[in-house]
């Protein structure tokens, strides 16, 4: 019983740090800059990638959800996705855009496992630089830092594009669809997914869910979320879009991703602990708005959206 108190008192000495560090040191969202610069410190410090390894997204865990290793379920995530949005049925060869690609995991999953030919980009040097390192040599994937909003890459290059997670950093939503589906070739496949606000038709935020919208845009650096609705509306305005536009709400199926994502610490302790203090001190940094982010989504708030169609 003693030693339950002190992991208790431990747990809420560290929950107090946590929430003090926490509310002196927000990431608004100011410019692209700032997107890159917080990439860029939890690459380098390795502490997300250590815990998540190489997939910085939810996971899937089936509909409805059941008990699943997380780093399995972010590779299940991938595999869904592509099936969901016919990415699986584009020949061996087909050149795939990644649009924020993190740490290059789903790039690198869908140049094994589909035969793709992909290029991965991200704003973050860090993470293209991580991306690289992680890549076995003859691995048909490459990386490029590049801004979403301004691809420079040819009109209609790509069989596909792909973006997860990527949304709710893009001050211009209808730009980040304009662009991906101006790359996109002429019958490609779009395979989107994302952190998305309950549409505003669907209700006024109360006060304390304008004040938990606050907290998520302010702490990991997100100008605005869209609804799916709205990021919808989005893609099928663009002049680039050459077909209908599906989605579908994936927020049960992802919903144990945030607490497996803290629990992942008591599973390999020594993935934190192996990076000193400061590490320690980073990942009680983030549990607060981690669990901020598993209410709204399981108070309906936030919802994960994913969306399919063709150039």
């Amino acid at each position: 019983m003693g030693i339950w108190i002190g992991l208790c008192v431990i747990g809420l000495a560290g929950m107090g740090w946590a929430l003090r560090i926490w509310t002196r040191r927000e990431r608004k969202y100011e410019s692209s800059a700032t997107v890159a610069s917080a990439y860029d410190s939890w690459t380098n410090d390795q502490l997300l990638e250590n815990l998540w390894g190489e997939h910085v997204h939810l996971g899937f865990y089936g509909q409805p959800p059941q008990p699943r290793d997380f780093r399995a379920a972010k590779e299940d995530f991938v595999h869904e996705l592509a099936r969901w949005s016919g990415l699986d049925q584009l020949p061996h060869g087909s050149r795939v855009l990644d649009v924020g690609c993190g740490i290059g995991g789903s790039s690198r999953i869908l140049a094994r496992d589909y035969g793709f030919d992909v290029l991965g980009i991200s704003i973050s040097p860090a993470q293209i630089q991580r991306a690289c390192q992680l890549t076995a040599p003859g691995m048909t994937c490459r990386f490029q830092v590049m801004d979403a909003l301004d691809l420079q890459l040819s009109k209609g290059g790509f069989d596909a594009v792909w973006s997860v997670e990527a949304g709710p950093h893009m001050p211009d939503k209808q730009r980040y669809a304009d662009e991906m589906l101006r790359v996109l070739r002429p019958g490609g496949v779009l395979a989107i997914a994302d952190w998305n606000r309950r549409d505003p038709k669907d209700g006024k935020l109360s006060r304390l869910e304008a004040w938990v919208m606050q907290q998520l845009l302010n702490q990991w650096a997100h100008p605005e979320f869209a609804s799916i609705a709205g990021f919808q509306g989005h893609l099928i305005h663009s002049r680039y879009c050459g077909g209908p536009v599906d989605t579908a709400d994936w927020t049960q199926a992802t919903l144990p991703s945030w607490l497996d994502s803290i629990v992942e610490g008591l599973r390999r302790p020594g993935a934190v602990l192996g990076l000193g203090p400061g590490a320690v001190l980073k990942g009680l940094r983030e549990i607060p708005t981690i669990l901020l982010m598993r209410w709204a989504f399981n108070h309906g708030l936030m919802q994960f959206g994913v969306f399919r169609s063709r150039g």
